[in-house]
């Protein structure tokens, strides 16, 4: 098992990307302290509620877990142009979206540098300083922001044996995506232009996403960090 002894911290880990990631790991071997705001969609896998725009509750749940490998995976999707950007709505992506993220990097980094080592894995989205989509402003501009700080932490802990690495999705399936496809008003049309950028013709998989956190939170990923890890089937390469 890859990730036999270690212990990982994930977010967000009640349905979606952070679910899966949190069972792969599991599956792995790993050591998982599973959080999620809703306490009860991590009952089952021994996870706790967590509220990750609360610092301090926050920071001692990353100090009290001590761990290995850090997955950020909290997050919310914003819709609609420069426009109908407002500061609320700005205030919060960077409050969920961002500040959790540093938050947490901040909590885990000297543990891991006692350690002599430890993986970041920060979830960020292909929507960002990669490529944009059609009414992504919010989001867009969190996301360039989560890599931005994935490659700050690695240039600056690289010689302390801790990696850090953002993955950057296409569209996934996931509870959340539907919610947004239903709120459109028009979810059968939404979900047919959802595909339909899409070079593969389908959305992603949680699974697909999770695998390659594994990887990036295993040793077989040593030599690798301070990247944005492209997994959107293919709708970056234009």
């Amino acid at each position: 098992m890859r990730l036999a002894g270690k212990r990982a911290f994930v977010t967000a880990a009640g349905q979606g990307i952070g679910r899966a990631i949190a069972e792969a790991y599991a599956r792995e071997g790993a050591d998982v302290v599973a959080t999620d705001l809703d306490g009860g969609k991590v009952a089952d896998i021994g996870g706790r509620a967590l509220d990750v725009t609360d610092k301090a509750a926050l920071q001692a749940a990353v100090r009290d877990a001590a761990p290995d490998i850090l997955v950020n995976c909290a997050g919310i999707v914003h819709a609609g142009s420069i426009m109908e950007a407002s500061d609320a709505d700005l205030d919060f992506a960077f409050a969920l979206n961002v500040r959790a993220q540093f938050h947490a990097m901040q909590a885990a980094l000297p543990g891991m540098v006692e350690r002599g080592g430890g993986a970041i894995v920060n979830i960020a989205s292909v929507c960002s300083s990669i490529l944009s989509a059609p009414n992504r402003f919010v989001y867009g501009t969190t996301k360039a922001s989560v890599i931005a700080m994935t490659k700050s932490v690695a240039k600056d802990f690289v010689t302390q044996g801790i990696r850090a690495n953002a993955i950057c999705p296409g569209t996934v399936d996931s509870p959340s995506l539907h919610e947004r496809l239903r709120a459109t008003g028009d979810y059968e049309a939404a979900m047919a232009a959802f595909i339909a950028r899409q070079p593969m013709g389908r959305i992603g998989r949680a699974e697909e996403v999770a695998a390659l956190a594994v990887y990036l939170g295993s040793d077989e990923a040593a030599f690798t960090t301070g990247q944005a890890h492209i997994i959107d089937g293919g709708w970056a390469n234009g």
